[in-house]
C-alpha cells in the first residue's frame, strides 16, 4: 500500500510508457531495462483489480495481490537509491508506482481478508515465492537466490552486558543435573485442506467480524475447593481459572476486567499446576504488589524481586519477579534457569513485537517450553487491545499459540476441523471459537462481581480564560491549515475527470492525517501533541479547584493527568486550598509509591491523590475513594479503563463517578465523543458486542482527521 510519502497519488495508475532505457541501480549492478517490471506489475494489478470486482478473492487473486505489493514496495525502494536515473525518470517511475499501490489498495478494500497481504509483514508461502519469480523471469529479471528461512534479528541494536546474581550461581551448583522435560513432543504444524493460506490474518479478523453476542472466554469447569492455601474464600469465577489448571489447561490469556483478582487468580494457577520456580515479569511500578499478594495467596512461598543487577537476589525463591526495563542485562541467565512457569502482567506492553521488552519475553518463554514441553504460560491484562485487533500477535506468540507466520499444531489442527478455508464466511466464527478455546479467559465485572457497584462517567465541560482559548484557537487553525494546504496540492494534480470538488475524499484525508500523526508525534510546532498538552494546561487550575470541592464534600477524590506541569500545578492549587495530598508519578521508587499509596489508603488528612496517568494507571488499588477526576483524556480508551479501574474494583463498596473535566468548544470534547465510541474495541472482540464499523482505535488519527474533514466540508458549504 502507498506510505505516507504516496499520498498525493493520483486516482489511476500511469499507464506504462513503451520507452526504454538501460541504467545501473548500483556500480555493481548488471544492466537492466527500468521500464521492464513496472509493467508487470501495471498488469497484474488490473488483473486483481479485476477479480475483486467480481467478487472472486481466489487464491491465485490473494497470491497476485501479495506479490504485486512486495514487488511494487522493493521496486519504490530501487528507483529511490539508483543515483543513475535522472530526476525526471524517478519521479516518473514513482509516480508510476504510486498509481499501482492506489488501485492495489482500492482492491483489497472492497474485501476485508486481503487487506493484511498488503503489509510487509504478511506471512510468505511457497505459492507467493513462485508467483514472484515468475513475474522477475517475466520482466527479464534474475530472481534473487533464496536465503534461509530463519527470520532476521528484528534489531541491531548492541546487546546488553549481561549480569548474574551471584544467587544464580549457587542455584545452579545446587542442582547440577537438571535435565530438560521431552514428554511433550512439539509436532510440526500440517496442513490440507488450508495449504497455502495466510491464517494468522484471518484469525486476527475472526475476532473484529465473527462476534457471537458472548464474551471471549474458554469453557472453564466448576471448581472442586474454593478456599485458598492461606484460607481465604476465593469468588466463583476466581477458583474457575484455577481448577482449569489443576485439570490441566497450562496456557491462559487472561483478560478478566481490571479489578477482579488476576495477580490472586495466576499465583494460585500457579500453585495448582506446580509450577514453581514461577518467573513474573511485570512493570517496576507493581514488583512490589506481587510480592505482597505472593505471600497473601501462597503462604509458604517465597517471592523475591530483582533490582538492578540482582546482587541482593533471593534465586533459591519460588517466585522471581523482574520488570521489563532490565530484562536485557538479565536475559542469558534467566532463558536458562529452571523456571516451570511464566506470567507476564499487563501483557500489552509487549504488543510491539520489535520493542526489545517484547523481544526478551518471547525469547525466554521460546526457552521455557523448549525445556519444559508443557509450562504454565499467562498473559495477564484487562485491556489486551489497545489500538488494533493485531496487537494480540505477541501474547498468543509468548502463549506458544502461534508463531511468526503461522498458528501451532494443536490449532491448525482444529482450523483443519473445521471443513472450511478462509474463503467463506462461516469459517470466521469457528476459527475464533477455537482460538478462545487455545485458553482466552474474559470475564466482565457486570457478570461475576455484582457485589461491585456501577460506575458512571460525568463530563464536565469549563470555559477556559479568553487568553487561553485564542492560544488554542491559533494552534488549531495552525494544524488545519497546514493539512487543507496538503489536501488541495494533492487535488489539483488529479485530472478533471478524476476530481470532484463537491464532496470530501475521505481516503485522501485519512492518509494526510495519518501522515501528519506519524510524522508530528516526536516534533515541535503546532501538531495535535502539542494542542492536547497546550489544553490539559488551560483547564489544570479548573479540574484541580473541582477536585477541591468534592474532597470537601464526598471525601477522598484521586486526581488523574498526562503532563508533569498540569500534576505540578494541581497540586500547587490544591496546597493553596489547604487540601493534603500526595502523589504517584514516573520518578519515584516503588518505596516512595507504597508509601504514597498507604498514605492516601490509612491517612484520613489525605484527601486528594494527584496521579500520572502512565505511572499509576495499572497494579495501583485506589478504592478508598470512590470519585475520580480525569483533568486530561488519554489517546486510548483503554488507558481511560486502567485509570478508573483503579478505584472501580473488588471491594468497592460505594458507587463510584468518574468526573471527566472538558475544555469546551475544542479539540477535548472531539476527544472525549470519540472515546466513548472507541470503547467498543474490546467489547467486541471479547465481550460479544456487535458493531458495523471496524474499530481503528487510534483516537489521533481520528481527531486529526475529523478536523481536516470539517474543514474540507465546510468550505464545500460555502462554495
Amino acid at each position: 500500500m502507498a506510505d505516507a510519502a504516496t499520498i498525493d497519488a493520483p486516482e489511476t495508475a500511469t499507464q506504462p510508457s513503451d520507452a526504454s532505457t538501460e541504467t545501473d541501480a548500483s556500480p555493481e549492478a548488471p544492466a537492466r531495462d527500468r521500464d521492464a517490471l513496472i509493467p508487470q506489475l501495471a498488469r497484474a494489478v488490473r488483473q486483481v483489480e479485476a477479480g475483486v470486482k467480481r467478487g472472486s478473492a481466489s487464491r491465485s487473486t490473494r497470491v497476485k495481490l501479495q506479490v504485486v505489493a512486495m514487488l511494487a514496495r522493493e521496486e519504490r525502494a530501487r528507483v529511490r537509491a539508483d543515483k543513475a536515473l535522472t530526476d525526471a525518470e524517478r519521479a516518473e517511475d514513482l509516480k508510476r508506482l504510486d498509481g499501482i499501490a492506489v488501485i492495489l489498495a482500492k482492491a483489497a478494500s472492497r474485501e476485508p481478508t486481503l487487506l493484511p497481504l498488503l503489509g510487509d509483514g504478511a506471512p510468505i508461502t511457497d505459492a507467493v515465492r513462485e508467483r514472484k519469480r515468475e513475474m522477475l523471469e517475466a520482466a527479464g529479471m534474475e530472481p534473487e537466490p533464496e536465503v534461509s528461512s530463519a527470520p532476521a534479528p528484528e534489531s541491531t541494536e548492541p546487546a546488553a552486558p549481561q549480569v548474574v546474581p551471584p544467587s544464580v550461581h549457587r542455584v545452579q551448583l545446587a542442582n547440577p543435573f537438571l535435565e530438560p522435560d521431552f514428554s511433550h513432543v512439539r509436532r510440526k504444524p500440517e496442513r490440507d485442506r488450508l495449504a497455502g493460506f495466510d491464517l494468522l490474518s484471518p484469525l486476527f479478523l475472526s475476532f473484529e467480524v465473527a462476534s457471537d453476542g458472548k464474551p471471549a472466554c474458554m469453557p472453564l469447569p466448576e471448581p472442586k475447593q474454593r478456599i485458598a492455601p492461606g484460607g481465604k474464600e476465593l469468588m466463583h469465577h476466581q477458583s474457575q481459572l484455577v481448577q482449569a489448571a489443576r485439570d490441566g489447561h497450562r496456557t491462559f490469556l487472561l483478560a478478566d476486567e481490571p479489578g477482579l483478582g488476576k495477580t490472586a487468580q495466576a499465583l494460585l494457577a500457579a500453585q495448582a499446576a506446580d509450577a514453581f520456580p514461577l518467573l513474573v515479569v511485570a512493570p517496576s511500578v507493581v514488583k512490589i504488589n506481587w510480592a505482597r499478594e505472593t505471600e497473601r495467596w501462597v503462604p509458604g512461598r517465597r517471592a523475591a524481586v530483582l533490582q538492578g543487577d540482582g546482587d541482593q537476589l533471593d534465586a533459591f525463591a519460588d517466585v522471581v519477579i523482574v520488570n521489563f526495563e532490565v530484562l536485557d542485562r538479565h536475559i542469558g541467565w534467566l532463558e536458562r534457569f529452571n523456571f516451570r512457569g511464566m506470567v507476564v502482567d499487563e501483557a500489552h506492553f509487549i504488543k510491539n513485537t520489535r520493542s526489545k521488552r517484547s523481544r526478551h519475553v518471547l525469547q525466554i518463554a521460546g526457552a521455557l517450553r523448549e525445556r519444559i514441553g508443557n509450562p504454565l504460560l499467562m498473559a495477564l491484562t484487562g485491556t489486551p487491545l489497545i489500538n488494533d485487533i493485531e496487537d494480540f500477535a505477541a501474547i498468543w506468540r509468548f502463549l506458544g499459540w502461534i508463531d511468526q507466520k503461522e498458528p501451532n499444531a494443536r490449532l491448525t489442527d482444529e482450523l483443519e476441523g473445521i471443513g472450511l478455508t478462509p474463503m467463506d464466511r462461516a469459517f470466521y466464527p469457528a476459527a475464533r471459537k477455537a482460538v478462545i478455546d487455545m485458553g482466552i479467559v474474559r470475564r466482565r465485572k457486570i457478570d461475576v462481581a455484582s457485589d461491585i457497584p456501577a460506575r458512571r462517567i460525568a463530563d464536565i465541560p469549563v470555559e477556559l480564560d479568553e487568553a487561553s482559548v485564542r492560544s488554542i484557537r491559533s494552534a488549531e487553525r495552525v494544524l488545519v491549515e497546514r493539512m487543507v494546504a496538503r489536501y488541495d496540492a494533492a487535488m489539483s494534480q488529479r485530472s478533471a475527470d478524476a476530481r470532484d470538488d463537491s464532496r470530501v475524499d475521505d481516503e485522501l484525508v485519512r492518509r494526510i492525517a495519518r501522515s501528519e500523526v506519524e510524522t508530528q508525534e516526536g516534533a515541535t510546532g503546532e501538531n495535535v501533541f502539542a494542542l492536547a498538552r497546550r489544553i490539559g494546561r488551560a483547564k489544570a487550575g479548573l479540574a484541580a479547584d473541582y477536585a477541591g470541592q468534592l474532597a470537601h464534600s464526598v471525601g477522598k477524590v484521586v486526581f488523574f493527568a498526562k503532563h508533569i506541569d498540569v500534576l505540578d500545578e494541581a497540586e500547587q492549587t490544591l496546597a493553596k486550598a489547604g487540601i493534603k495530598t500526595v502523589s504517584i508519578r514516573g520518578d519515584q521508587s516503588p518505596t516512595q509509591r507504597q508509601k504514597a499509596i498507604d498514605a492516601f489508603t490509612e491517612d484520613d488528612s489525605v484527601q486528594v491523590i494527584v496521579c500520572s496517568l502512565m505511572a499509576a494507571g495499572v497494579g495501583v488499588n485506589l478504592q478508598a475513594a470512590a470519585d475520580m477526576v480525569l483533568a486530561e483524556l488519554s489517546w486510548t480508551d483503554a488507558e481511560q479503563t486502567q485509570a478508573i479501574d483503579r478505584i472501580h474494583r473488588i471491594g468497592q463498596s460505594m458507587p463510584v463517578t468518574v468526573w471527566r473535566i472538558l475544555a469546551a468548544q475544542t479539540i477535548d470534547t472531539r476527544i472525549a465523543e470519540l472515546l466513548d465510541a472507541k470503547a467498543g474495541l474490546v467489547g467486541r472482540a471479547l465481550d460479544g458486542a456487535v458493531g458495523d464499523e471496524p474499530t481503528t482505535g487510534d483516537l489521533r488519527l481520528d481527531a486529526v482527521s475529523g478536523m481536516l474533514h470539517d474543514a474540507i466540508a465546510a468550505r464545500i458549504r460555502q462554495g
